[in-house]
Order: structure tokens, then C-alpha cells, then sequence
């Protein structure tokens, strides 16, 4: 097959040869096309296989190792709390036993501070607030609100902060969350639908224990504007609610580390 580009034409040969050279033959533009396609090919495999690194990609493999690494670093961080917290017994116990050389009003003085720092164990009456996840398949219960998105359904960090806060402003004594004595550097972070507290990871449902004079503890609970809001969602979509008086109880002292970590400006 031929066309007018490899045709010669008349009269344009060379002088004195007798022959007519051919052009230079032009790529055609589905060939330049196709070897762009192989071109680009070889770099999206190249590209997938350094990112691979030799293991399987389409996976949630790695998504899994690090959630077991996450929940592993978590009892980790558990066991050296209690163990933190029998070496802070075992300090005391001898301080005490061989005095220490402090009078007695520094050793007032020291219990109080430990009292108010939340590293002694508090007893009182108390109220405990649960907050849970809608249930599954949850819709809208009331007329007039639309069909419930994701985010409504599970627990928020603003609203486990919410119960917090109004306890405290309640009068609140002593909170624990979960497990875990609350302190004045205590910081409720959630990460996705997963509570991350002081080192240790929990999930659904929260649990939040506060000692403190129960009817001032609703009563502030009730005022939150922020936990007004939140009962809106617990009366259409269903989020769990429940507020209980528990009578006497105790909780622990704050085991963890006091250390204060902060940034440093780098030089």
C-alpha cells in the first residue's frame, strides 16, 4: 500500500542520477498512538510495583497488622499502668515507714495535693453516663428529619467532651472514663469511632463514672446546650443514653505517668 508521500513524483530526482530518491517515511499517527499506550503501560507497572514492594496491594492486610498493632500497644500501655501504679504504692509505703524527714503538715499538705492531682483513689456518690452507637440499621424515628447519614450514627469526641464538662461544671469530684481516672492533663481524642485515652484505645460504649452530688450532676447534665443537641439524635436515630445514680463508689487513683510533655522550638 502506498500513498502520495511514498510515491515519487515527476521530475524530482536527483540531476544526473536517473533515479528519484524516496522521502523520509513519517510515523503514522495510530503507531505514535500505540507506542505511547505501551509507554505509559510499563510506567503504571513500575509505579505499582514500587509501591507493592513486593507484597499484595489489593489487601487490607497491612489495615489489619495495624489495628492488632494499635490494640497490642494498648495492653501494653495498660499493664505498665498498673505496674506504674504498684511502684507508686511500694514509694509510699517505705516514704512513709521510714518518715520521709517531713513534718507533719508537709505531709498534709502532700495529701492534698495527691487529692486534688487525682493520684488517690476517691469515694462518694455517684452518677455513671453511658453513650453507645445507634444500632444497626438504625432510621429516622420522627417525622419531618431526614434519613440518618453515617456520621450520626456512631459517638463523636464533642459529645463524650460534653458529659465531661458538665459534670465538672456540676460539681464533679472525680471522673473516670472507661477504666481510667480523669486529671487536669487528661485528653479525650477519638479516632474514627474508637476512644484513644491516655495511651489506651476502648470502643463503644463509653462509660463515664462521676463523684459528686448526684442531683447537681443531672441537673448540670440536663443544661448542657451541647448535650441537648445530642439527645436529638438519641430520639430520632436511636444513639444510646443512660443515666444511673449508683450509690457509693470508688475510684481509682490516676496511675500513669505525670511527666509533661510539650513542644521545644528547634534551634
Amino acid at each position: 500500500m502506498s500513498n502520495t508521500a511514498d510515491s515519487p513524483q515527476p521530475g524530482s530526482g536527483s540531476p544526473g542520477t536517473g533515479t528519484t530518491p524516496r522521502p523520509p517515511r513519517r510515523l503514522r499517527p495510530v503507531r505514535v498512538l500505540t507506542v505511547g499506550v505501551f509507554a505509559l503501560a510499563g510506567l503504571l507497572f513500575f509505579t505499582s510495583f514500587n509501591t507493592a514492594k513486593g507484597t499484595d496491594i489489593r489487601t487490607d492486610s497491612s489495615l489489619l497488622k495495624l489495628s492488632d498493632l494499635i490494640h497490642d500497644r494498648s495492653h501494653k500501655n495498660a499493664r505498665l499502668d498498673e505496674s506504674n501504679a504498684t511502684l507508686r504504692d511500694d514509694v509510699e509505703g517505705l516514704a512513709k515507714r521510714t518518715g520521709g524527714g517531713s513534718s507533719k503538715a508537709e505531709e498534709a499538705r502532700l495529701a492534698a495535693l495527691e487529692k486534688n492531682a487525682g493520684t488517690q483513689k476517691l469515694t462518694g456518690k455517684a452518677v455513671t453516663v453511658t453513650l453507645n452507637d445507634a444500632p444497626p440499621g438504625a432510621t429516622a424515628k420522627l417525622p419531618g428529619y431526614p434519613e440518618p447519614q453515617p456520621d450520626y450514627l456512631v459517638i463523636h469526641q464533642q459529645d463524650l467532651q460534653a458529659v465531661v464538662n458538665a459534670l465538672w461544671q456540676g460539681g464533679a469530684r472525680g471522673i473516670k472514663v472507661m477504666d481510667q481516672r480523669l486529671i487536669s492533663t487528661s485528653a479525650v481524642r477519638c479516632v474514627g469511632n474508637t476512644l484513644i485515652l491516655q495511651g489506651r484505645v476502648y470502643s463503644p460504649p463509653y462509660k463515664i463514672t462521676a463523684i459528686g452530688d448526684p442531683d447537681k450532676l443531672q441537673k448540670s447534665l440536663a443544661a448542657s446546650p451541647a448535650i441537648q443537641n445530642y439527645m436529638v439524635y438519641v430520639n430520632v436515630y436511636g444513639l444510646g443514653w443512660n443515666v444511673t445514680e449508683n450509690g457509693t463508689v470508688t475510684l481509682p487513683g490516676y496511675s500513669g505517668t505525670v511527666d509533661l510533655h510539650y513542644a521545644k522550638p528547634v534551634e
